[in-house]
């Protein structure tokens, strides 16, 4: 079992709480994504896990068992790094089966198991090539072999496809989700890129300032963040402040929100309909066009109300009417109408 706990962990730096407070599951055999800004604590977390880290206060339970005693090697967590961390004197099958050599795998047993590995990530017929002889993307799932050739409870990933150029990003996201959906292994990873979380996750969870704000299913999360930094963390969001009523928000030029109670609402900019005719929409205010970005099938306009920079995306197509800039209506139905707590 692959399941693990964490429970009330703080880590501290001088003044600084890396970790603050954070207790989280993460279910055996999923694929979960830890997200957030830079100082976050993600990292942090991860480390605490495998236990290059030590907690200040607090548990890691892994299957059951705490394991804040435990050293790395006897964890069964397997690692990939940013940086993929292959030793450049070794060929790939030397660096796959480097984790069983060290833990004294007979020979035979060790050359069946890394050729299982090499074949489970698509790179059998390379064993005997060296790093620099690989592609980024070759390097990348060299190292996945060698962090699941040892057979791990868990699996962590530390933002390991950041040094890989878009449209490789792309390819390798789907070779992570399949080979981890083979093998089956619990698997935390830590990314700063939201579409990739959103893509490969079964359940994310975003810090900030080393507290755990929201996590739960990508789409939940995404469709209800709770609070405005997870809304505008988590995908794009434009944000209204007003005064709450009877009818719902009326904010600062009188324009109405419908049936929020909130204070604060946010709407994503792919769900707002922009026109130059005022529409029959209990939802609507106009705003002035200041610029349209062509992004090939999909554009994005970005406008000015009040004085607060908003933005809408949708099909190009539909937004070849509309002038450069000028005066125009914004619409959106009341269920894309997202309530912030504050």
């Amino acid at each position: 079992m692959g399941e693990v706990r964490v429970e009330h962990l703080v880590k501290t730096y001088g003044p600084a709480r890396a970790l603050d407070d954070v207790s989280l599951t993460f279910p055996d055999g999923g694929f979960f994504g830890l997200l957030g800004p830079s100082g976050s604590g993600k990292t942090t977390l991860l480390r605490a896990i495998a236990g290059f880290v030590a907690p200040d206060t607090g548990r890691v339970i892994i299957g059951g068992d705490p394991v804040e005693n435990v050293p790395v090697e006897k964890r069964e967590i397997g690692m990939v790094f940013q940086n993929y961390a292959l030793f450049p004197n070794m060929t790939v099958a030397e660096n796959v089966g480097f984790g069983l050599e060290v833990r004294k795998v007979p020979g035979a047993d060790r050359a069946r198991r890394v050729a299982e590995a090499l074949e489970l990530v698509q790179l059998g017929h390379l064993g005997a090539r060296k790093p620099h002889q690989l592609s980024g993307g070759q390097r990348q799932r060299v190292a996945m072999a060698r962090a699941i050739v040892t057979q791990p409870r868990v699996l962590l990933l530390d933002e390991p496809l950041s040094a890989l150029d878009k449209a490789l990003r792309v390819d390798m996201q789907i070779e992570l989700k399949r080979i981890q959906r083979e093998i089956g292994i619990t698997t935390i990873f830590v990314t700063h890129d939201q579409e990739e979380a959103l893509t490969l996750s079964d359940r994310i969870g975003i810090l900030k300032d080393g507290r755990l704000v929201r996590h739960g299913p990508p789409r939940a999360v995404y469709d209800d963040p709770q609070d405005a930094f997870t809304a505008r963390f988590l995908g794009e969001a434009n944000l209204f402040s007003g005064t709450p009523e009877a009818g719902g928000l009326r904010l600062a030029d009188g324009a109405l929100i419908a049936g929020c109670t909130s204070s604060t609402a946010a709407v994503r900019p792919e769900n707002i309909a922009i026109t130059l005719q005022e529409p029959e929409a209990p939802n609507r205010l106009q705003a002035n066009l200041v610029q349209q970005v062509f992004g090939g099938a999909m554009g994005t306009c970005i406008l000015d109300w009040q004085g607060e920079s908003l933005k809408v995306i949708g099909r190009d197509q539909d937004m070849q009417g509309l002038p450069e800039q000028g005066p125009v209506w914004l619409s959106w139905d009341s269920a894309k109408t997202i309530a912030l707590n504050g």
